[in-house]
């Protein structure tokens, strides 16, 4: 088989209809949009949500809650991580913790959290940081230092 040989199964390509070309052809006159409403005219669109005049379900559920458009969306890591990956001593910074892939995507930061033992002494630049994180890293000699 060559590429030039290639044809298309016969019946899989139909010719597009043409409408508005003559009572002869099947699709003249209304051009296949039925007589008057709506959507027979020019511009008659119907929006996605209208129901005929009835109240359209979005305005008939109630509203509920809000979205804080100031909330901080941040990577989270664990202390039970940087307790396996680093070794005493290490200072754990953004730049380590992307290196070593712990945190893939830097949203609005990277927060520290109190999951896990640590039972080393490092120094922690991260953005944000638990009560607990915070406690349990100074608990072993640590230093958490909010960038």
């Amino acid at each position: 088989m060559r590429l030039e040989d290639l044809r298309p199964s016969p019946g899989a390509i139909k010719s597009r209809k043409r409408v508005g070309r003559g009572i002869a052809s099947g699709h003249g006159k209304t051009s296949g949009r039925g007589h008057k409403g709506q959507k027979s005219r020019g511009s008659g669109k119907v929006s996605p949500g209208f129901e005929g005049g009835q109240t359209p379900l979005y305005r008939r559920l109630p509203k509920r809650g809000f979205k804080n458009v100031n909330r901080k969306f941040y990577s989270v890591v664990n202390i039970g991580t940087l307790e396996n990956k680093f070794s005493a001593g290490d200072v754990v910074t953004i730049e380590k913790l992307m290196e070593l892939r712990i945190v893939r995507k830097l949203n609005d930061g990277v927060k520290i959290l109190a999951r896990g033992e640590l039972t080393k002494p490092l120094t922690v630049r991260a953005h944000a940081f638990s009560s607990k994180a915070k406690e349990a890293i100074e608990m072993v000699g640590g230093k958490a230092e909010v960038i």
